[in-house]
């Protein structure tokens, strides 16, 4: 009996050891997977390592102003970030086509809000669709209430946005009337980054400007709601919206801003580290001349490579 019961006690201790060991593997081989998951998305970001596609060039040369403010090298900057952001981001159509130009759009909204900021990548946001035209808030592009022309996407939307092809274009087309679509949801995701979309973008601010930027919004978002600013009233409803609101002023109208709104134009500066005024307004055309040479370094000149769309129609 005693043999029994010393077997039986030997048995449970060993038992309780196996199934200690047992845990202990299982821990070990569910964080190696884990870490091996991380690494494999870390080594999954895709880097250029072809020349800039020359039909790029020209897309960026007729339709994005900014592009055209920058200098040589900042131009190769510029459609570097481009073609690395197209490389890591799919951009879909629902039930509509995406043509090439629209692909570049969306790559130019996303690199110019971060163009001077370094090492940025948007590694909360894996796709764009594109909708033909304005959508409701259930994503429905027919039906009512379809006034939503982008959106960033959260719970099981989370690391998507919607943009409306339509608004997409207009951003583009019309650099004088302080909106673009695209970029202002760019700016919402860049918002995004902290864990919050409240309008303040700890992400790109010393904590030293994160009182002073909250006063500034309530002081600007009292005017607006007053009639006494020029900014977009829908940037009145709520300090994320005015933060995206505003960004879209700086981006179209920088002087305009800086002349009206100097404190705001100053904090926006020093966020997005850019001094747009430098520039003057986006609409003022190409810096690049037509006999200069063309960046992609051809041998030719501009007008007669990259710049041919633009100087042609």
């Amino acid at each position: 009996m005693t043999n029994l019961i010393l077997a039986l006690l030997y048995s449970n201790i060993i038992y309780s050891y196996l199934t200690v060991y047992s845990f202990f593997i299982l821990f070990i081989i569910t964080g190696s997977i884990l870490i091996l998951k991380l690494v494999l998305k870390k080594e999954k970001w895709i880097k250029p390592n072809k020349p800039f596609p020359i039909e790029f060039r020209q897309i960026l040369t007729k339709k994005v102003h900014f592009y055209n403010q920058l200098n040589t090298q900042s131009i190769k900057r510029f459609e570097y970030k481009i073609h690395e952001f197209l490389l890591n981001h799919r951009i879909t159509g629902i039930e509509c086509d995406v043509s090439i130009e629209e692909n570049i759009l969306v790559a130019a909204s996303a690199v110019i809000p971060i163009f001077n900021i370094p090492n940025w990548n948007y590694n909360n946001l894996y796709e764009v669709f594109l909708y033909p035209e304005q959508f409701n808030q259930h994503h429905e592009i027919e039906g009512e209430n379809r006034n939503i022309l982008g959106m960033v996407g959260t719970g099981y939307m989370d690391g998507k946005m919607i943009l409306s092809k339509k608004a997409l274009h207009h951003g583009f087309d019309n650099e004088t009337d302080k909106k673009n679509t695209a970029i202002h949801e760019f700016v919402h995701l860049i918002d995004k980054m902290d864990g919050n979309i409240d309008g303040v973008p700890e992400v790109l601010m010393e904590k030293q400007y994160i009182i002073p930027w909250i006063d500034l919004i309530e002081k600007e978002i009292t005017k607006i709601n007053q009639g006494k600013s020029d900014i977009n009233s829908y940037g009145g409803t709520s300090k994320t919206e005015f933060f995206a609101v505003a960004s879209e002023y700086f981006f179209e109208r920088p002087k305009l801003l800086a002349k009206k709104h100097p404190e705001l134009y100053n904090m926006f500066e020093t966020f997005f580290k850019q001094d747009l005024k430098v520039k003057g307004s986006l609409k003022s055309g190409l810096k690049l001349k037509p006999t200069d040479n063309c960046p992609c370094n051809n041998g030719k000149k501009f007008k007669d490579c990259c710049g041919k769309k633009h100087f042609n129609t």
